[in-house]
């Protein structure tokens, strides 16, 4: 089966290496340090908030986690998850921008459900992890609207009945996109055919781990926050004593 150079994280990483394979580029520890910086000054709305997402940032990015997901989809797509369900909720009550305005809550919801399915479609997807600009655009896009949509969702002024709906319509195109890919006869992500068998995986097994991920545990942040949303909902209408 063919298989090529993942572009940024390199090489599949294999269980003899996989703790050995931290990343050390320059421009992100750089980015990443840019960041520490801007929490420590206190320039961030919530600063536990901001510590926490970069340290989510870190596993992502910095880990071997990032060396695995060259040889697993379904460690790609636990980062994705990582990112777009608890680095950009947390991005977002760090650094929620409120002065610059909120876009509607429905455009932003569908925008960022589009960029979730093209990036993994099968096509976009091996693009995406063919050069290192390409893999670079699927993350920031996939955090950005992330982080539009957390942001909308969490402000001060929305709505929770608008909020609820649009954090169950997120877990419903997720949850249908993660049953796609469990259910699909044969395996689509070229990348990482041939790379599973070291991890005691065929292609198609790993894929549905995969989507398995997406369907079931993708949905656990989303709920999480719905639930605090109601019950902050609810306290805010109890009658002062």
């Amino acid at each position: 089966m063919p298989t090529f150079l993942i572009a940024y994280c390199g090489p599949a990483a294999v269980p003899d290496d996989v703790w050995l394979r931290w990343n050390t580029d320059p421009l992100l520890l750089a980015v990443l340090a840019a960041l520490a910086f801007i929490v420590a000054s206190g320039r961030s709305a919530d600063t536990r908030a901001g510590w926490v997402a970069l340290a989510l940032m870190i596993v992502v990015f910095v880990s071997p986690l990032c060396a695995l997901s060259s040889a697993l989809f379904s460690a790609r797509v636990t980062h994705h998850i990582i990112l777009i369900a608890a680095v950009a909720p947390l991005l977002a009550c760090a650094f929620p921008l409120s002065r610059a305005g909120y876009p509607p809550l429905v455009p932003v919801v569908t925008a960022h459900a589009v960029i979730v399915w093209l990036w993994h479609a099968p096509g976009p997807y091996a693009w995406a992890l063919s050069t290192v600009p390409a893999y670079w655009l699927m993350q920031f896009t996939l955090l950005g609207s992330a982080w539009l949509m957390w942001r909308s969702i969490l402000a001060p002024s929305m709505q929770t009945g608008a909020a609820l709906m649009a954090l169950g319509a997120t877990i419903g195109q997720m949850g249908l996109l993660g049953a796609l890919i469990v259910f699909a006869p044969v395996p689509l992500y070229v990348p990482h055919l041939g790379t599973t068998a070291a991890w005691g995986l065929t292609p198609l097994a790993d894929q549905q781990l995969a989507g398995l991920l997406m369907w079931v545990l993708a949905m656990v942040p989303y709920l999480a926050a719905g639930l605090w949303i109601a019950w902050s909902s609810l306290r805010a209408r109890e009658p002062a004593l």
